[in-house]
């Protein structure tokens, strides 16, 4: 033991407790961990008479050692590491033993026989007194304060015990204290990090309007300057046009509720009065409940694409109009030439009746008006062309929706004719009315009977039939597919949606491709482009309906899809919706060209 001078070898009636309060005061006043670990090492080896002492803290399920001290006449020298616990440092059985009962370990001299005499450090190092204590927090196993003496057993007295244990209970508050500032500091370092980082707008807000901080990212969003923030010209119930507030005003009752709001979007107002469309979600802090956070994402790339995106699809979908239309230039023409020669004909009709000896003015009279309504006729046809080829905004207006079917099987009229195909529709009658573009309706509908018609045109032997139906139909509980009121008997009041049905007996399509009907490229014809089914199923979903397919029996295919009524409807029966009164339009109607 070094000379009574020295504080490590004097004894206990010469320990000046103003030092250990001043000590303790030290402990509880650093919050920098290495300079903590520091000051708690030579304490503890200062007051307990120790040779050698060793910080071992909990870092998850596992022990490490943080520090290691030592004494070398009367210095002591703390060196900070981060080491396993293993035999060649340290009794683990002591040092596992203390960090499971939490209670401490005192032997006065370990050479003679005791409960952890055939620990091998013990053995191989011949230690003497040894004192192992633990660091608890609000019953928190912090870590252990491990001390030992290797010259002289009973260096451990009960008075300098009692001194370790004060400084073992401020030691693992202060431990425990520069962790959370610790985790403070990184978890602020973070957050710096990313605001900094300007991936996305943030910025930090109160209940008043004003936006008190903002990084660099926001402010270019909404072009402004920090020393307009500096200002206070930068508000963010200003930025927020007047269309967006009420919306402002239901996050902010939501925030107040629950502290969070789900990301929603919204437009800001730039500076030069321009808007930008923004995801924007927002939290409140829990102190004040008055300041929050906002993390705001610039979606001006995302809509820009989406536009391309729609404009891309809208002329894809005309070039596929185009094509189809081509498809139907003989029956086009076919429809055309009818009320043409109908017009010539009833035109010489009424020459001759004028021209005769005695000109007949009621016969004359009659041809003209005929001449009239086959113009007309064929005004009717040129007009739908015309629609079809024309590339005009979507027109949303009220539908019958089968007077569209009636439209669209004019112009295939002659397609059926020169395919013998048989062609029988089954309408509902007092279908509720639907909303949509017609000619984009009409577009779809054109390609699902295009499609049966060029899959029966293979057929060598058996029927070519195709039959189109439309009735009336209610959600089914799964919302995935109505329910077909004609053959479910659906209890529903109100016939919630039109089903439309286009069946043939042509090929077919492989049940394992089924999924693959609507992708895009995808096609069974030669010659096809693999688009029409998949414009017609981006039809039918945006004006709200769905759009599947399945087999035929005992051959060919079947496609349904439905579209909602269009607002209110009055309020239809069970027997009114779920046995439709048919009209037959062709019934049964062999076509043999």
């Amino acid at each position: 033991m070094p000379g009574p001078t020295g504080t490590i070898g004097a004894s206990v009636e010469h320990l000046d407790f103003a030092a250990l309060i001043k000590a303790s005061q030290a402990l509880s006043g650093e919050i920098v961990l290495e300079k903590l670990i520091d000051a708690l090492m030579r304490t503890a080896i200062e007051h307990a008479g120790a040779q050698r002492g060793l910080l071992i803290l909990s870092r998850g399920a596992e022990p490490w050692i943080e520090a290691e001290a030592t004494t070398s006449g009367d210095a002591i020298g703390v060196h900070l590491r981060k080491a396993s616990v293993t035999e060649a440092a340290v009794p683990e059985s002591i040092v596992h033993y203390v960090m499971r009962t939490q209670e401490g370990v005192m032997l006065h001299d370990a050479s003679v026989q005791n409960p952890f005499s055939s620990d091998s450090y013990i053995r191989r190092h011949r230690a003497r007194s040894i004192l192992s204590l633990p660091l608890i927090n609000q019953a928190k196993l912090i870590g252990v304060l491990y001390l030992e003496n290797n010259l002289t057993p009973h260096v451990f007295t009960p008075t300098r015990i009692a001194i370790l244990k004060v400084l073992a209970s401020q030691a693992a508050i202060s431990l425990e204290n520069t962790r959370l500032y610790r985790d403070l500091e990184e978890r602020e370092a973070k957050i710096r990090r990313l605001v900094e980082a300007n991936i996305i707008g943030i910025f930090i807000w109160n209940m008043e309007g004003q936006i008190i901080e903002a990084n660099e990212a926001f402010l270019h969003m909404v072009q402004y300057t920090r020393e307009d923030l500096a200002s206070g010209r930068v508000r963010w119930r200003d930025l927020t046009p007047a269309e967006w507030r009420d919306g402002d005003e239901n996050a902010l009752a939501k925030l107040k509720a629950t502290r969070t709001a789900r990301p929603r979007e919204k437009e800001y107002l730039r500076k030069d009065g321009s808007r930008v469309p923004v995801l924007i979600g927002s939290a409140i802090f829990e102190e004040s409940g008055n300041e929050g956070v906002a993390f705001v994402l610039d979606l001006s790339r995302q809509k820009r694409s989406e536009e391309a995106l729609q404009r891309a699809q809208a002329e894809l979908a005309h070039v596929t109009r185009v094509l189809t239309v081509g498809e139907l230039t003989a029956s086009i023409a076919h429809e055309i030439s009818q009320p043409l020669a109908a017009i010539v004909t009833n035109g010489n009709a009424g020459l001759r009746w004028l021209n005769g000896d005695s000109p007949n003015l009621e016969e004359t009279s009659q041809a003209i008006r005929r001449v009239i309504r086959d113009g007309q006729r064929a005004g009717e046809v040129v007009s739908r062309i015309r629609a079809l080829f024309k590339k005009a905004p979507k027109v949303q207006e009220p539908l019958a929706i089968n007077d569209v079917i009636d439209e669209v099987l004019a112009l295939t009229q002659n397609e059926v004719n020169s395919n013998q195909v048989s062609l029988r529709t089954q309408f509902a009658s007092d279908l509720p009315l639907v909303r949509g573009d017609r000619v984009q309706l009409q577009q779809a509908i054109l390609n699902f009977i295009l499609n049966a018609i060029q899959a029966m045109s293979g057929i060598a032997d058996g029927p070519r039939e195709l039959v189109i139906l439309s009735e009336g139909a209610s959600f089914s509980e799964s919302g995935s597919k109505p329910e077909n009121n004609q053959e479910n008997g659906s209890a529903s009041t109100e016939c919630a949606e039109v089903l439309i049905t286009v069946r043939d007996s042509g090929i077919g399509f492989d049940p394992e491709h089924v999924d693959r009907l609507f992708s895009a490229f995808y096609t069974t014809k030669p010659q096809g482009l693999g688009m029409g089914l998949t414009i017609s199923r981006s039809i039918i979903e945006a004006h709200g309906g769905r759009l599947w397919a399945k087999a035929n029996v005992p051959r060919g295919a079947v496609f349904q899809f439905t579209l909602p009524v269009d607002g209110p409807q009055p309020a239809l029966d069970q027997k009114r919706c779920a046995n439709v009164a048919p009209r037959a339009l062709c019934a049964d109607q062999r076509r043999t060209g």
